[in-house]
């Protein structure tokens, strides 16, 4: 069988390889406690229920625009008003299958073969992958400090003549780091005298914790949406908890917006009117729904950082927003591919080695879940990994003794 050569050398999704691999164990009746994903377990707001099930109920299912139905598209703009303090029109905003499309048409409209995009590491698994798939160059930019923040000399030194894009994830996927307000405004600055585009990830913008706040790119603009060289990337997955429902959006140039429109019309059509109005509905309902996830996992990192201060070896940089916490193992293993599978074998525990997000030696842990699965999943990693842990532990009803040390 012959096979494109590009789409043979796209790796595959860690964490979703992950979940299946989870999936499996516990169809098994295997205690595994998932630490790998970064979902959420609220339920839907009730207010995007009942937009959606009116949409079912009306029996009018069919295509909508390419962009976004026109509804959903006032409520992005009044989200974007209210959060960013800009105005957008229509033309300026898309409606994508996630944020994960949304980073796709970015790319694939603004790259050409070898056009190089700036990507901060740690970064997302699939920034690299989506620019790849667009005949783009990845050019990643790594802390030599050791914190998860870039300095901007680095990131200046390694823009060239074929770079096209910075991408910036704050708060960040998979550190929890917020960078400071100071880089976000040289970056602004910088893309802007350079004719770059600066592409940022905001889908966890609200997500904060201790009253930090990641100030959003626009702030450092004198342009208003249309002239600016900064794209918004956000959707309801994560603020929301709506993870399946696949709505993502853009906040760009309406030219840009025109571009990803044509590249939207001929690969999926547009997103489902069903998960546009369930998006509609939690954009206009109850905001305060976010507040009470951000406090159900500001409790649940804060649960894990005591549990992590018992952790011999273990170097972790607190995280600031988001669900994921990045701790440095190297202690124990160079290699987080194998200490991954070594936690998973061993403990029963679901990570991700943080090689995927451009980080050897670190693990991603998410903390998304319950309370329970951050103590008890940290309680089985320090029992793995620690000679100074108790050297028994119970992994669901049967009592295992750590013969490795």
């Amino acid at each position: 069988m012959k096979l494109s050569k590009l789409a043979s050398e796209i790796a595959e999704s860690p964490t979703l390889a992950l979940n299946e691999e989870a999936r499996i164990l516990r169809e098994r009746g295997e205690p595994v406690i998932h630490l790998g994903i970064g979902e959420p377990k609220n339920k839907t707001p009730i207010n995007a229920i009942l937009s959606s099930a009116a949409k079912l109920t009306s029996g009018e299912v069919k295509y909508t625009p390419a962009d976004g139905t026109l509804a959903l598209k006032k409520a992005i703009i009044r989200y974007t008003e209210d959060n960013y303090n800009r105005l957008a029109a229509p033309e300026n905003v898309i409606v994508t299958n996630g944020a994960k499309q949304s980073l796709f048409n970015i790319f694939f409209s603004i790259l050409n073969p070898q056009d190089e995009v700036i990507v901060l590491a740690p970064y997302w698994v699939s920034y690299p992958e989506i620019i790849k798939m667009c005949y783009g160059v990845p050019v990643i930019v790594t802390p030599e400090d050791g914190t998860f923040t870039p300095r901007f000399e680095d990131i200046e030194r390694s823009v060239t003549s074929y770079t096209r894009a910075i991408i910036v994830n704050s708060p960040n996927n998979p550190s929890g780091a917020i960078y400071p307000p100071e880089l976000i405004e040289k970056l602004v600055d910088f893309c802007e005298r350079k004719g770059i585009y600066l592409v940022c990830d905001d889908i966890y913008h609200r997500l904060t914790f201790d009253r930090n706040v990641a100030v959003p790119a626009y702030n450092f603009t004198k342009r208003d949406v249309e002239n600016t060289n900064v794209i918004v990337i956000n959707g309801v997955a994560k603020l929301y908890g709506m993870t399946g429902f696949r709505v993502g959006w853009v906040i760009a140039p309406r030219e840009l917006v025109r571009v990803m429109t044509n590249v939207t019309a001929q690969t999926t059509s547009g997103v489902s009117p069903v998960s546009q109005s369930a998006a509609e509905g939690a954009l206009n309902g109850l905001q305060s729904v976010i507040e009470a996830l951000r406090l159900q996992i500001e409790n649940n990192r804060n649960v894990l950082l005591q549990e992590m201060k018992t952790f011999n070896g273990a170097r972790l940089i607190e995280p600031k927003g988001t669900f994921y916490a990045l701790p440095d193992l190297r202690a124990f293993n160079n290699n987080s591919v194998e200490l991954s599978r070594f936690l998973l074998k061993k403990a029963m525990v679901v990570t991700v080695p943080g090689k995927e997000f451009g980080m050897e030696g670190h693990i991603r842990i998410s903390f998304s879940g319950t309370v329970k699965d951050v103590t008890e999943g940290i309680a089985r990693i320090k029992w793995a990994l620690d000679p100074t842990s108790p050297n028994e532990i119970y992994i669901g009803e049967k009592k295992m003794i750590r013969d490795w040390m």
